[in-house]
């Protein structure tokens, strides 16, 4: 009789045991699948045939597929590459300064509108910010710079396939691609984000005594993004020949951007509006968030009394299925926004609600400059916070001062990337969302004039900012910023060998 208890129990354990194994299993496939790179979960979507009718078919060959690197993610196409060669690529190009298509479309004149594309490695968006870009009027006349913090064939020929306007690439070299194992990537000795201070300097690891505001330490993939735009606008502004006396508009846009075709239309006007209303206003702005979450209610309270309380249960449990469901960007054509009578405001600018279709001349950018060591110095790992900053302590001067449209011209599409990672980023539903809201809004577009309406700022706009978002905190990654100012100056602590 003990031997067939002890039998039983034993039999107990080992079926739990297994059960434990299977859960824990089941577990790290799924967070496998929850942890993959956003960026490659959103390239696995292949362009919906709802957006791809919405294109002529003649820019559908910037929506071509190639399979060839989806099969893992982007740490491993890295190390895949040799990083010799790519160093010596980037610095061949970075020398080069090649203006594709020049040929055709012209010279870069001083009045030229730039615009200035960060890139990562996010390929499906790029292709449809590509694809709004090429069927917006007047394109033809401006000069297109990517700039890379990524290094990838298939993105350079998708790029170099652009026929129809001038194109320039420009290619961060400081990038955790090309600095794998050291600063400004990820080095070996570098302090773990989470480690206390007194932990950090007993372990003696790298930058151990400067944590940023909130005690952590460095991560690389979050400081890159705000060097690579840092080192983009250095570039553009001081060291390219071709704007070496550039005095027009650079209009800064990312990846996951979409442009309404008539952005450039929309771009002169605002300029001329403030030229006229508003000499003083320093950015101009072509993009409003207009995230909302919409929530349908189903019928009448009356009704719901009546169901028995399973049914109401049961209703209760659809209606929050479906607001799960429509819990996604939703793009809205408001009246007020799209009509005959089209408004611009001018405001304090704030970064959390400009910093979308940003645009600003050289004028503007040394009116930064004066104040870069602000901007490096400031702990925040968010460019566009570091702009805050820096506007909002300008000795003897007030905040920069925006123009903006009320009915966006660019808007974001962006469901995964750096800060958002989901396991069902598709990028063709919101795509197809902005794509029937410009239709919709199609007999407004190009107006002749605007209405400009000053506005002081909600409450959020005009709040002081007293301290940064923290991961900044890092001496190297200040010094690294400020040394992107030196014009024609090697950085010697950082600059690789080719």
């Amino acid at each position: 009789m003990p031997r067939l208890k002890y039998a039983s129990v034993l039999r107990v354990v080992v079926i739990l045991g297994l059960f434990c194994l299977w859960v824990q299993i089941m577990l790290s496939a799924s967070n496998g699948v929850i942890d993959r790179d956003g960026d490659e979960l959103m390239n696995l979507n292949d362009t919906s045939e709802q957006v791809l009718a919405l294109v002529p078919p003649e820019l559908h060959k910037y929506l071509t597929v190639h399979y060839k690197n989806i099969t893992v993610n982007s740490t491993e196409r890295a190390n895949a590459k040799n990083v010799s060669d790519i160093r010596r690529a980037i610095q061949r190009y970075n020398e080069a300064q090649t203006i594709y298509n020049e040929d055709i479309f012209g010279p870069v004149q001083n009045d030229t509108i730039i615009i200035a594309i960060q890139v990562h490695t996010r390929l499906t968006y790029l292709r449809h910010l590509i694809v709004s870009l090429a069927q917006a009027r007047d394109i033809d006349k401006t000069l297109l710079v990517f700039s890379h913090d990524y290094y990838d064939e298939e993105i350079n020929s998708l790029v170099r396939s652009i026929d129809f306007t001038k194109v320039m690439q420009i290619f961060y070299p400081y990038s955790i691609q090309t600095h794998p194992n050291e600063f400004p990537g990820v080095d070996p000795n570098d302090c773990p984000r989470d480690v206390r201070l007194e932990q950090a300097i007993k372990l003696k690891c790298n930058n151990a005594h400067h944590p940023d505001l909130h005690g952590h330490y460095r991560e690389a993939k979050y400081t890159q993004t705000k060097h690579h735009w840092w080192w983009k606008a250095n570039r553009i502004f001081n060291q390219l020949q071709c704007t070496a006396g550039h005095t027009g508009m650079v209009v800064f846009l990312e990846e996951d951007h979409y442009v309404a075709e008539d952005f450039i239309h929309m771009l002169h006007l605002l300029r001329s509006t403030a030229d006229r209303s508003c000499p003083h206003c320093e950015i101009l702005c072509l993009g409003t968030y207009l995230k909302t979450y919409q929530y349908h209610t189903n019928g009448d309270k009356r009704k719901q009394l009546s169901l028995s309380y399973i049914q109401q249960v049961r209703a209760a449990n659809e209606e929050r299925r479906r607001k799960m469901q429509d819990m996604q960007w939703n793009y809205q054509v408001y009246p007020y926004l799209y009509s005959s009578n089209q408004k611009v405001e001018i405001t304090p600018w704030h970064s959390s609600m400009h910093n979308m279709g940003m645009v600003f001349n050289r004028t503007v950018w040394k009116n930064i400059m004066e104040l870069q060591e602000q901007f490096c110095a400031y702990d925040d790992y968010n460019w566009d916070y570091s702009l805050l900053h820096l506007s909002q302590n300008r000795p003897k001067r007030d905040k920069f001062k925006v123009i903006l449209c009320k009915g966006p011209r660019v808007f974001h599409i962006g469901e995964c990337g750096i800060h958002h990672k989901k396991s069902n980023c598709n990028a063709s539903t919101v795509i197809s969302k902005v794509q029937k809201l410009l239709q919709n809004a199609k007999s407004y577009m190009y107006p002749s004039r605007v209405s400009a309406i000053v506005s002081a700022g909600g409450a959020k706009h005009n709040k002081k900012l007293t301290k940064g978002n923290g991961g900044w905190g890092d001496i190297r990654d200040q010094e690294l910023c400020t040394n992107m100012t030196k014009v024609d100056r090697q950085m010697r602590k950082y600059i690789y060998v080719a």
